[in-house]
């Protein structure tokens, strides 16, 4: 990679890692369903109009945009609105590579090799100290729903490896849409209209940045970036710079948020981190080969006029190594 690709690969990491704090800033303004469905609002506005129609079929743009949007991001914002730290958050929320190869086996067949298989078993080592972590400083129903967020995100990934989307920003623009009515429906079913109502008039310039970061740069800006980089170079040398999100998303909130970085945290991050790479940039175990089909026996020449077939097919056997059945022959009379 060219040094500039290099430098645009490290800001989109930084960018993502830093979100975790402005996330954090934006809970103190909106519920965090309605925090999410106006994000995903303004991602898709006006960008919409400009990016063209979509490439994929619908059905891919909507189960993408309810696992991704609704599930994904209603979960991690509820999760980190009801006490998960940000820089904690970051951290835990890429174990998202272990969810995305379990349900790739599961739904794709695609087996994990024996690298894959130890690195999921690193980053869920780093999971549960993470979670004893967590379990002493802090409440625990916020780190269960991020996970349960990272888990619907490796639900996406799998989807839209299926998709396979040409346009990455064309794509994300279009699942932006997906999400906008399915979390208002769900702010004002849980989180009641009054206090929806109550954000919104008290909305300030610091909300207004909040949800243009949210929205435009790691949105927008982010994935565009990030796809542009997969297009131009193999994905293995791309991929490695999100092992970057959790450390910028760490050190960001404990620099501007004073989040404490415990012992136990770090040996969290470093299991995790260290799982995660053996995961994502394993080599992928071969496939299966696919058993050889028989061949067909070959179609019974017609019997020519003046010619009786007195061959009886129960009389027909399989030789013993397994090729086709002896085809009889008509006997003239």
């Amino acid at each position: 990679m060219r040094p500039a690709h290099i430098a645009l690969a490290a800001l989109v990491a930084a960018l993502w890692g830093v979100n975790f704090v402005v996330i954090e800033i934006g809970l103190d303004h909106f519920p965090p369903l309605l925090f999410s469905a106006l994000r995903f609002l303004v991602a898709a506005l006006p960008a919409v109009f400009l990016v063209g129609r979509p490439k994929v079929a619908w059905k891919w743009i909507v189960a993408v945009g309810l696992a991704l949007g609704v599930a994904k991001f209603g979960l991690l914002f509820t999760g980190m609105d009801v006490g998960a730290p940000a820089g904690l958050s970051s951290l835990v929320l890429q174990v998202q590579a272990v969810f995305t190869a379990l349900f790739a086996f599961a739904a794709l067949g695609e087996r994990p090799g024996r690298l894959t298989v130890l690195g999921m078993g690193v980053a869920l080592a780093g999971i549960g100290v993470a979670a004893v972590d967590e379990g002493t400083s802090g409440p625990v129903t916020g780190f269960v729903l991020v996970v349960a967020a990272a888990a619907c995100w490796g639900v996406s990934n799998v989807l839209t490896r299926r998709a396979a989307p040409p346009d990455p920003l064309n794509w994300m623009v279009w699942v932006s849409t997906v999400p906008v009515l399915p979390l208002l429906a769900l702010s004002l079913l849980l989180e009641g209209p009054e206090r929806d109502l109550a954000a919104l008039r008290a909305l300030d310039w610091t909300g207004v940045g909040v949800i243009l970061y949210v929205a435009w740069v790691t949105t927008v800006f982010g994935f565009g970036a990030w796809g542009w980089l997969l297009r131009r170079h193999p994905a293995s040398s791309v991929a490695p710079f999100s092992l970057l999100v959790p450390v910028f998303g760490m050190s960001s909130a404990a620099l501007f948020l004073g989040e404490e970085v415990t012992p136990l945290r770090w040996a969290a991050a470093a299991l995790l981190v260290g799982g995660v790479a053996l995961t994502s940039l394993a080599p992928k175990a071969p496939k299966a080969p696919k058993a050889p089909k028989a061949p067909k026996a070959p179609e019974t020449p017609e019997t020519p006029e003046g010619v009786e077939d007195t061959a009886d097919v129960t009389d027909v056997t399989a030789p013993e190594d397994g090729t086709a059945p002896l085809v009889p022959t008509a006997r003239r009379t």
